[in-house]
């Protein structure tokens, strides 16, 4: 399998690029804003961060198994689980973390490229060398994987806070925020997340002219970090397998990637860790680690349509001209995290995958929250501070990969998995992983899945002396 793209692509010129560089914060906004600021500002200070609560708070034992913590995820339809704090844990809070899809998509990624990673590397990284050697002894506790994304930080506001101590959390990249209960209590009563910040900013519009109107200017206007070529689009290709994209959102720590045409770079679909959660997790095979992303993104749409008949696509993408306000909407109304910005407005008519014009950045909710808490002069705001951070992390670990397997011999290493599909590393080390399906006889076992210890044996990947 080859190794999945690293793409980016300019606005200017609609080309792909091979560097990315941070724009300078001072650029990012070039709209005027008068007097009517002030008021929006002083409105926002009013709102209790409580009152925007959107999720409640299902929490897991620290020791439970990644197993049935993916179950968990799955049966309740919930975005993520609270990890409960270790017994003798000298922290206040009852949490140590979070753990979400994202975190499954990492911990899937890591076992299914587990032969890449090299003895000096394992000792150098704590957190992996702990879910290794637990994995050696065949269970995962949830609390080594809570936020092994890097992208699923816990974060806590009091029960008194506003709705600008919650601006300036998500402006900084956090997706979701635990409110605390009054004081003295340590409880929480719920969580809060982004989206639903974006949200309450979407109804305050609809009663505020001013602010409606400071919306309808375009994605351009506003210069939004993403829609300049300073910032790279994390893509692959269609002809990329699933494991590829897995492994870009791991790497990159994004949480979804585009899926461009191989010959054309034009836009596609889009692979989120979403849906691995929910498509690859229950999969009664890994042999779905190697189905081309085409193919995928057909699973993915399946549902979409099959009860009224209609063809839901596109849904990713807007242009730079495309107003604020109508981007906010698509966000909202598609349940998306980012969308694509292309420079095309002619769209593919095909009612599998949604071609659209050359791709030329992205706007995410953390994008548009970063402005708005500009607006509200709070300080310090970076959205890319955290992705620049994990990115840092994945470009050493890999540096550390490389350097291994320059010294690695060619034989092939086998690690199996128990009576399920097997992965095995083929000659180039630096290869992904084939996937040869293995009958397993046990396919009307309901735990028989990829996330399950059962099926997806992480006792037996390890490496097999020829």
């Amino acid at each position: 399998m080859s190794q999945p793209r690293r793409t980016s692509f300019s606005v200017a010129h609609g080309k792909r690029t091979s560097g990315a560089s941070e724009l300078p914060l001072a650029m990012l906004q070039s709209i005027s804003l008068g007097a009517e600021s002030e008021e929006w500002i002083n409105a926002w200070s009013q709102v209790n961060a409580r009152e925007l609560i959107d999720s409640r708070i299902v929490d897991i034992d620290a020791e439970t198994s990644v197993e049935d913590a993916c179950d968990l995820l799955l049966s309740e339809d919930i975005p993520c689980l609270a990890v409960k704090s270790l017994p003798g844990n000298s922290s206040d809070s009852p949490y140590i973390g979070l753990f979400d899809f994202s975190d499954v998509n990492a911990f899937l990624t890591l076992a299914a490229t587990r032969h890449t990673i090299s003895p000096e590397e394992l000792r150098a990284s704590p957190r992996v060398d702990q879910i290794v050697s637990a994995a050696r002894a065949g269970r995962v506790p949830v609390h080594l994987v809570s936020n092994l994304s890097e992208k699923n930080f816990l974060e806590t506001l009091p029960y008194e806070a506003a709705l600008l101590s919650l601006l300036s959390v998500f402006s900084r990249g956090t997706h979701r925020v635990l409110i605390r209960a009054p004081a003295p209590s340590e409880a929480h009563i719920g969580i809060v997340s982004d989206r639903r910040l974006l949200s309450w900013f979407s109804d305050f519009a609809q009663r505020t002219p001013s602010f409606q109107n400071y919306l309808s200017n375009s994605l351009y206007m506003l210069h939004l970090p993403s829609l300049h070529m300073y910032v790279s689009v994390v893509a692959a290709t269609a002809s990329d397998q699933v494991l590829d994209a897995m492994r870009l959102m791991s790497e990159q720590g994004v949480s979804s990637v585009a899926v461009v045409d191989e010959e054309l770079g034009t836009l596609l679909s889009a692979v989120s860790v979403t849906d691995i959660g929910k498509i690859v997790v229950p999969s009664q095979s890994n042999q779905i680690l190697s189905t081309p992303l085409h193919q995928f993104i057909s699973q993915i749409k399946a549902p979409d349509g099959s009860t009224d008949g209609v063809d839901k696509y596109p849904v990713y993408v807007v242009f730079p001209n495309s107003t604020l306000s109508h981007t906010i909407q698509k966000l909202l109304a598609t349940n998306s995290h980012r969308l694509f910005v292309t420079d095309d407005s002619s769209i593919s008519s095909s009612p599998t995958i949604s071609g659209a014009g050359g791709l030329c950045g992205i706007v995410s909710i953390v994008d548009i929250l970063s402005l708005f808490a500009r607006v509200a002069n709070i300080p310090d705001v970076d959205p890319t501070q955290r992705m620049r951070h994990r990115r840092a992390s994945s470009s050493s670990s890999h540096s550390s990969r490389s350097s291994h397997t320059s010294r690695s011999n060619s034989r092939t290493s086998i690690r199996r998995l128990s009576a399920s599909p097997r992965i095995v590393a083929i000659d180039n080390p630096r290869a992904s992983p084939m996937i040869i399906p293995v009958s397993s006889g046990g396919s009307d076992n309901p735990r028989n899945s990829v996330s399950s210890l059962d099926a997806f044996q992480w006792s037996e990947l390890v490496s097999r002396k020829d």
